[in-house]
């Protein structure tokens, strides 16, 4: 969260049956629990249990809904490479 509100992010889950699902937030976490209980979007409701796969921290509301846009534009191959590089990423990051 930044001093000026709220942060945004758009993020990737992966959906209990392989497929990817893409969407912006506020609260990473708090959307997947939401995601889980069955109380996101109409697309996780009927493949979870999802799990956080990618998340990008972007400047506003407007920003997370045009890099969303961006990503849901993308093919399937496409995500994955975003989602490896991010998880690579965060292996790094935590070993460090």
């Amino acid at each position: 969260m930044s001093e000026n509100g709220p942060g945004y992010y758009c993020y990737i889950v992966e959906c209990a049956d392989g497929s990817l699902y893409t969407g912006w937030t506020t609260d990473p976490t708090r959307r997947v629990k939401e995601h889980n209980a069955g109380r996101g979007a109409l697309y996780t409701r009927w493949r979870r249990p999802v799990e956080l796969r990618y998340v990008e921290e972007v400047g506003d509301r407007s920003s997370a809904q045009q890099r969303e846009f961006a990503i849901k534009a993308l093919s399937r191959e496409k995500k994955l490479v975003l989602v490896e590089a991010y998880l690579t990423n965060q292996t790094t990051s935590e070993t460090l």
